[in-house]
């Protein structure tokens, strides 16, 4: 407030505005006339009033103010009070997303009430002024979030403490003594925060979960887990719930559904898989030998989830709850309980099995004639790997020329028992394979033709000794086998999916969750442009999306198998925008695809179950289900799609560090893979794990960062340090708790 024994005479503009903005933030939503303000401030001094009433002036040219009477004034917001969902951070610029899907708002932590990350919570706003950012006030906290926090437990004389890398957080969580639960120094627990006193920095917690002591590898993999709000158990009346429904298959199902046991069918998946939830069949159909074209019935055959997963059942409302299996590095985390997964819906080797099948009338140019989306059953011949259909490809010189030098070993069958099919050399079933594959490879051109980007990344995988920990590094890389898989699956979801959206003009298609995939920012792709063309290559950016896409596609091919390749992959997947679910259908721009749902998963994906669900009520002459709904359904899903992502790569983060411990003071070659005001990203190029070479190592300069060339400039040599460089690096730190690596430039 102005000095009152002055009447405010002395006071500089610009203090006179900061003090009339506090006055308006502290009585938000209140009309306030010239002669209040002048007595809320002190102000008595004829110029003083004078100065006053020319910042009103200028904060109403700025909107930070409105007039709603002759000199009665009111801040300039909309809504004053507001509600929505309170996102803390550690460093105390916290946010509130409103309900009504307006920007996020800053909340300074002296304003927070301490609310915790995903509280409901009301706020009053606190006017912006022009170039500022708006403020918001949290005034009442609605409804605590569940949040739990995941650390180690360090435990002094007396009471203990959470020492947590929650990035929410900024200060440690305070357990008292009584509320440890038999947690003892070094645990790696569960906290649940009970209260945050005003008074208090700390907040208080009491621990729910003991997973195990830090460093363990069942306790590392569970903490990922409950870090991401993902469960690490299964809950056991879901189980129970699982027990109780019976595995037999009545002759009036069967009767209802169209008979296939007796096609030949295969099973293709990684050779540690569990469930099974798609084959493929194939017979030959052709009409009278001397046809010049044959003529084979293709079947694509989905694990029928929906005939035992009844709607909002106790199964069904837990894997609602997952949306999604999670797929850690050394295990997964299902989201059906196992008697559905690798029971009773697992298209296991010679049991018969409910499906739900695409059928394609297919040629050998692999143009579709006729599909049927049908009810089946179904009984596996033979299940494969990747790798045995591989070798069975590469023997009969069918497999990409690629494919022969790419990395892969060739695993001996995994079988319980002796195979009802043979696949022997010469036999009729080895030669439907090799018409599959061909296929596969049409099906495959065509739709690169048609604009389908090519994103074929290698996946990094570990082999991990009967503790877990990991003792090599290994690379996935997708061959024909996984190929002919690929394709096949694409096709039937592409079909599922125009089957229900493709309508003439005058008919409204009946709702169903799409995969949709918008296009890339034209910025971005500007950006990305720039950024290959340093290296020599060359991206257009203007035309339809198809030319866009064709000239990815050749841009990545001519990188491919470069110093470069990775980096130049990585930065244009960074420009794509991620794929979703969604009612509103609006193509997918990566697979070039007008129409694509997700039909082919049910066992891992809960989007594929409530497809599965769809067709059946809508052949059965159903109405269309209520897309508000749905909607929120599969921004549900989305949402734990992403999740589950986040903490297989933080799985994968914690295994590379693990693994780079054994290699401490080592030297290896890698690739800038990251550039930033504080320092470089490199990844090693034989093992492809990550580390940080910070920027106050790089003494032989002062080095400022380039963001618009993806680069350090030194300012006295002028050496450049640039995204996609070949360096030497030495392994100096690899911080397990941190889950963080940090090299030492070499050269």
């Amino acid at each position: 407030m102005a000095n009152k024994n002055h009447g405010g005479r002395y006071l500089r503009k610009v203090e006179l505005l900061h003090m009339i903005v506090d006055l308006f933030n502290s009585h938000a939503g209140e009309v306030m006339d010239a002669r209040r303000i002048w007595r809320e401030l002190g102000l008595t001094a004829h110029p003083s009033k004078l100065l006053c009433m020319d910042c009103i002036d200028d904060l109403l040219l700025d909107d930070y103010l409105k007039e709603v009477g002759r000199q009665q004034y009111q801040l300039n917001t909309p809504t004053q009070i507001m509600e929505g969902l309170f996102h803390r951070k550690s460093n105390g610029k916290n946010t509130f997303l409103p309900d009504n899907g307006a920007e996020p708002i800053l909340v300074a932590e002296r304003n927070s009430m301490h609310a915790m990350d995903g509280d409901r919570v009301k706020v009053t706003l606190l006017a912006r002024r022009k170039r500022h950012m708006r403020e918001a006030m949290v005034t009442e906290i609605l409804q605590r979030s569940d949040r739990q926090f995941v650390g180690t437990l360090i435990v002094r004389k007396g009471y203990a403490y959470l020492q947590t890398e929650d990035r929410t957080l900024a200060n440690d969580i305070f357990i008292p003594k009584a509320m440890m639960h038999k947690a003892i120094n070094g645990d790696k627990v569960v906290v649940r925060i009970v209260e945050w006193p005003d008074e208090s920095k700390n907040p208080i917690g009491k621990v729910v979960d003991i997973l195990g002591k830090t460093g363990e590898n069942n306790a590392e993999m569970h903490a990922i887990l409950a870090e991401y709000g993902l469960p690490y158990t299964y809950p056991k009346a879901v189980e129970a719930a699982a027990d109780r429904i019976q595995g037999d298959i009545t002759e009036d199902e069967i009767a209802r559904r169209r008979d296939m046991r007796d096609v030949l069918t295969m099973t293709i998946d990684p050779h540690d898989a569990k469930d099974f939830d798609d084959a493929i069949s194939i017979r030959d159909i052709t009409k009278g030998k001397s046809s010049s074209s044959k003529l084979y019935e293709v079947g694509v055959h989905i694990a029928d989830v929906s005939y035992y997963v009844t709607e909002n059942s106790i199964i069904d409302k837990e894997a609602l709850k997952r949306g999604t299996s999670v797929y850690l590095v050394d295990r997964t985390i299902p989201m059906l309980p196992e008697r559905l997964c690798n029971n009773l819906c697992s298209l296991r080797p010679d049991e018969d099995k409910l499906t739900f099948s695409v059928l394609f009338k297919i040629n050998e140019k692999a143009e579709v004639k006729d599909y049927e989306i049908l009810h089946t059953v179904t009984r596996s011949n033979r299940r494969f790997t990747y790798e045995e259909v591989q070798q069975i490809l590469e023997e009969e010189h069918e497999a990409s020329e690629q494919d022969y030098d790419a990395p892969g070993d060739f695993l001996a069958p995994i079988e319980d028992h002796e195979p009802t099919t043979r696949f022997e050399p010469g036999s009729e079933e080895r030669k439907l394979l090799i018409v599959l594959n061909r296929m596969a490879k049409e099906l495959r051109r065509k739709r690169f033709l048609h604009g389908s980007v090519d994103f074929d990344r290698c996946e990094v995988r570990f082999h991990l000794d009967d503790k877990g920990k990991p003792t090599g590094v290994y690379f996935k890389v997708a061959k024909d086998a996984n190929k002919l898989v690929e394709e096949f699956m694409l096709l039937a979801n592409r079909t599922v999916a125009e089957s229900i959206g493709k309508v003439p003009k005058n008919q409204k298609a009946k709702c169903l969750p799409y995969r949709i995939h918008e296009s890339p920012d034209p910025n971005k792709l500007m950006n990305l442009s720039d950024f290959v063309g340093k290296f020599g290559y060359s991206l257009k950016t203007k035309g339809n999306m198809s030319d866009i896409s064709k000239n990815l596609n050749k841009m990545l091919a001519e990188v491919h198998g470069k110093p470069q390749q990775n980096v130049i992959e990585m930065i244009t997947l960074r420009a794509m925008m991620k794929a979703r679910y969604s009612v509103h259908n609006i193509g997918h721009y990566g697979l070039a695809f007008e129409y694509y749902t997700h039909f082919t998963s049910p066992i891992r994906r809960y989007p594929d179950l409530m497809v599965h669900r769809l067709l059946t009520k809508y052949a059965a002459g159903g109405h269309s289900v209520n897309p508000a709904k749905y909607e929120e359904l599969c921004e549900q899903c989305s949402d734990a799609e992403q999740t589950a992502a986040q903490a297989e790569r933080s799985s994968i983060k914690y295994k590379q560090v693990e693994f780079m411990k054994d290699h401490l003071g080592e030297t290896f070659v890698g690739t800038i893979c990251g550039v930033t005001e504080f320092g470089l990203y490199v990844e090693v190029n034989e093992n492809k794990c990550e580390g940080f070479v910070p920027l106050r190592d790089l003494d032989d300069d002062y080095y400022e960062f380039d963001e618009k060339n993806f680069c350090l400039r030194g300012r006295k040599y002028h050496h450049q340090y640039n995204l996609g460089d070949e360096v030497e690096i030495q392994v100096a730190r690899a911080d397990l708790y941190h889950k963080q690596l940090d090299y030492k430039l070499i050269s």
